[in-house]
């Protein structure tokens, strides 16, 4: 009876361990995934990825801001108010440069690798 007590905590202490690392990684994934806009500046300016994941700009300015790509097709948002987002999934490795079209001079750029 002692040994399946010890048993089971073992398991429980596993499965703790278990989901507090994945638990880990998904934070640690979501923080990598994601750029601010704030201060008429993307941050960061510059963020590598791995193919296949999904960027997500969040305006966190109190002026509108967009998100294309340099060659205006691959992607672009909509004016995006204060707190609101805009997604895209990079599926192939490359680099790929982008600005706020209201305000030119804000830049960013998206590594794939």
């Amino acid at each position: 009876m002692q040994t399946r007590h010890y048993f089971f905590f073992f398991a429980l202490a596993i499965l703790i361990a278990a989901v507090a690392a994945s638990a880990g990684f998904a934070a640690d994934d979501k923080a990598g995934t994601e750029v601010k806009i704030d201060n008429f500046a993307f941050s960061p300016a510059v963020i590598t990825v791995p193919a296949g994941t999904t960027i997500r700009w969040t305006n966190r300015d109190d002026i509108p801001h967009t998100v294309v790509s340099d060659d205006h097709t691959t992607f672009k948002s909509k004016p995006l108010d204060t707190d609101e987002q805009f997604t895209y999934t990079f599926a192939k490795p490359g680099t790929y440069s982008y600005f706020c079209s209201i305000h030119p001079k804000m830049t960013g750029k998206v590594v794939v690798q």
